[in-house]
């Protein structure tokens, strides 16, 4: 680990980590809790993500407008997201104000008021964005495809929740999960850029200190399955995400994953996009990733095309996925390597990047991962395990979601026939 960073737990189990970023003006700050839409019962789908919304909605010493105002008095960003492993609030400001983003963090994680008009006032928001989502082809398809591929459990559910759980979702149901998974144990606190760690450590002990120090339960874990969602729309292009199991995040196989999906669709000079786009034409835009979960992941492609299009697009699609076993060569594989290490690098010059990667890595690793280790463990990948990789996805149940126009798409069997050819 590097000088640059350290680590403070305090009495209740609050964990804070900070890395001092040397000739930066900024600071971020976030608290990440770990608890995300796995950690959610099925009957209150959506609550961590209502939960977010609320955050900013008033506290016992400020209402909605004050939050907005007193950050961006001082040209201070303050925003949150949720995901399916965590949710994450955070500030970036300028040093000296650190103070003031540590107050209202801190204020909305331990004093927000939920208000029972601005709970309505946000419940139809909300309702807004699943609406806008739905609208939104290339985006809902991606949570056909997580349904699909994790059936009738936590992690397949979508984040936003459903209209009808959101509808009745309570007042009291968005406290009593606070409660539950809000508490000391399950949060850290993270700061890169222009401070003092002993200095947040004062600050975090004092705006925090009415965390609970209830351990909250485990989350169930992910059991990958695979199937197939196709829901037919009136669209130009059909939404086609084709998927198989990947590697856990920290698992042997997560960076072979990680460089095989840069190998396959990971920039211009990828496989998937100079075959199927350059010299096929067949789509603006077609991708492949690698989503690592704690447990379990995944490897899948994402492609948009035109419904003649489809006819050439996914056999093409599949003789890559075959030929990606046993062909990949050791240029493709050095700079997949190099891509992924200058994305990993580039990352640690923003604070508000780091600040996240600190707190995500002593979430998941319990420890803070020096940079140097994980360049040598890209680094340490060989062409092998790439292969081992590509065979232990590709070989796997696929999960299939498509949106749109899509009876030239082949169903599983067909999919499934033609990767073991």
């Amino acid at each position: 680990m590097s000088d640059a960073v350290r680590v403070t737990t305090l009495p209740n189990g609050l964990t804070i980590v900070s890395e001092h970023m040397p000739r930066v003006e900024t600071v971020s700050i976030g608290a990440y809790v770990a608890a995300g839409t796995r950690n959610e019962e099925a009957s209150e789908n959506g609550v961590s993500h209502f939960l977010e919304h609320m955050a900013f909605k008033g506290t016992a010493r400020r209402d909605a407008a004050a939050i907005a105002r007193e950050i961006e008095d001082v040209g201070g960003h303050l925003n949150a997201y949720t995901a399916r492993e965590n949710t994450a609030y955070y500030a970036k400001v300028l040093k000296e104000d650190l103070p003031l983003a540590a107050d209202i963090l801190g204020d909305i994680l331990t004093h927000s008021a939920f208000a029972p008009e601005e709970v309505e006032r946000e419940r139809g928001v909300i309702l807004q964005e699943i609406g806008q989502a739905n609208d939104t082809p290339d985006d809902i398809v991606f949570d056909h495809f997580q349904a699909t591929a994790y059936p009738d459990q936590p992690m397949g559910r979508p984040t936003l929740g459903t209209d009808s759980i959101i509808k009745d979702m309570s007042r009291d149901t968005l406290t009593a999960y606070m409660r539950r998974h809000y508490g000391a144990k399950r949060m850290v606190v993270a700061a890169a850029g222009a401070l003092d760690h002993d200095r947040l450590v004062d600050l975090v002990g004092q705006h925090f200190a009415d965390l609970p120090e209830a351990t909250p339960p485990e989350a169930a874990p992910g059991a990958y399955a695979g199937g197939e969602f196709r829901e037919a729309r009136d669209l130009d292009q059909v939404h086609i995400v084709l998927g198989f199991p990947g590697a856990a995040v920290g698992s042997p196989g997560h960076y072979p994953s990680m460089l095989l999906a840069t190998i396959l669709g990971g920039g211009m000079s990828s496989r998937l996009f100079q075959e199927i786009r350059e010299k096929r034409g067949l789509v603006y835009a077609i991708s492949c990733f690698a989503s690592p979960f704690r447990d379990s992941g995944m490897l899948a492609v994402y492609a948009g095309t035109g419904e003649e299009e489809a006819k050439e697009l996914m056999p093409v699609t599949l003789q890559e996925l075959r030929r990606v076993q046993h062909d990949v060569t050791e240029a493709e594989l050095n700079r997949a390597k190099a891509q992924l290490r200058a994305s990993v690098m580039m990352s640690l010059e923003s604070p508000g990047s780091r600040c996240e990667q600190l707190a995500r890595q002593l979430q998941v690793h319990g420890r803070i991962i020096p940079a140097e280790e994980t360049k040598r463990k890209i680094a340490a990948v060989t062409l092998e395990q790439v292969a081992a990789a590509a065979a232990f996805s590709f070989r796997g149940a696929p999960t299939l979601a498509l949106l749109g126009p899509a009876n030239n798409v082949p169903g599983l069997a067909e999919i499934t026939e033609r990767l073991a050819a």
